[in-house]
């Protein structure tokens, strides 16, 4: 197998989910062994961050890389679809702190790389091989991160927050899994009584009924409607009971399941690329799935 890069440039641009700031950003082809590579052209063409583990500077509902003074927010969905098409080398050019959210899945990096097209490089891809079993745990949420030795990659997802509506649900990538169809589609996802207290955070400025699924836990009022629009910048919607706001199709039973998945392939890139490991997490989410993936490249084998 070799490396892969993009056959041409993509370009992309919106807001970001957090700071809600428009930026412009394209994905470049790279050389071979280049990685993901982010330059950040708004601070200069030496404003650099490799997508690494070590990187690695918040973890506050997205992934946000930095090296020195240069962050990166919401990496995640981009290093997914980058990962799920095969790419293994790529220099992403932002005129801003934060990638677009776009529509909240990865879906639009997904189709417009299999419409660049990924080439063959003349280097054959490294596969990184695990020492040992590699396992983090969150004592206190009960999540957990497993990752073992295997003959190829693939990552096993296990949600459950404790609601009615979701429920428990579980997803799988695996080599032969068609990452376009049935990951990059779903959207990130928010239960309606953390969005106050997101925005309160200096969060979700970007967050809109375009780009992210309202779950609704609990029957809500009209007025506690009315103040979610007025704090989004959105027209009216209608209430609703317990479930999604009414403006949500699902695109899959399970997509907030899936779309758990599509987090953590991209959070599990920062290993440093494709790592030969059968990967199980149970209520995972990025601070967990980027400290599993520093604990990974710690225990990768040398060659």
């Amino acid at each position: 197998m070799y490396q892969h890069t993009l056959g041409n440039t993509c370009f992309f641009e919106g807001k970001g989910l957090h700071t809600g700031r428009f930026a412009r950003m394209s994905v470049a082809p790279a050389p071979p062994d280049t990685g993901v590579r982010f330059v950040r052209t708004d601070l200069g063409p030496d404003a650099c961050v490799d997508a690494l583990a070590e990187n690695v500077s918040g973890t506050s509902r997205s992934t946000t890389l930095s090296s020195g003074e240069v962050p990166v927010m919401t990496v995640e969905h981009l290093l997914s679809a980058l990962t799920g098409m095969g790419i293994d080398n790529a220099i992403v050019r932002l005129d801003g702190a934060e990638v677009p959210i776009l529509d909240g899945s990865a879906l639009p990096y997904a189709e417009a790389f299999a419409k660049a097209g990924a080439v063959a490089q003349d280097a054959p891809r490294r596969v990184l091989e695990l020492a040992r079993e590699v396992e983090v745990r969150d004592e206190a949420s009960g999540a957990w991160v497993r990752a073992v030795p295997a003959d190829r990659p693939s990552v096993a997802v296990t949600v459950d927050f404790g609601s009615k509506v979701l429920g428990v649900q579980g997803a799988r990538w695996e080599p032969g899994t068609d990452y376009a169809a049935e990951i990059a589609p779903c959207r990130t996802f928010v239960f309606f009584h953390e969005i106050e207290f997101l925005a309160g955070q200096g969060l979700v400025k970007g967050g809109d009924v375009d780009n992210a699924i309202v779950i609704i836990e609990h029957p809500v009022t009209r007025q506690q409607i009315d103040s979610l629009c007025g704090m989004l910048g959105l027209p009216s919607l209608n209430a609703t009971s317990e479930g999604y706001l009414d403006n949500v199709r699902l695109h899959f039973p399970d997509e907030c399941g899936r779309h758990k998945l599509l987090d953590i392939i991209g959070d599990l890139r920062l290993a440093g690329g494709w790592v030969n490991a059968a990967v199980t997490a149970f209520k995972p989410g990025h601070a967990i799935n980027t400290l599993a993936a520093g604990e990974i490249r710690k225990a990768l084998i040398l060659k």
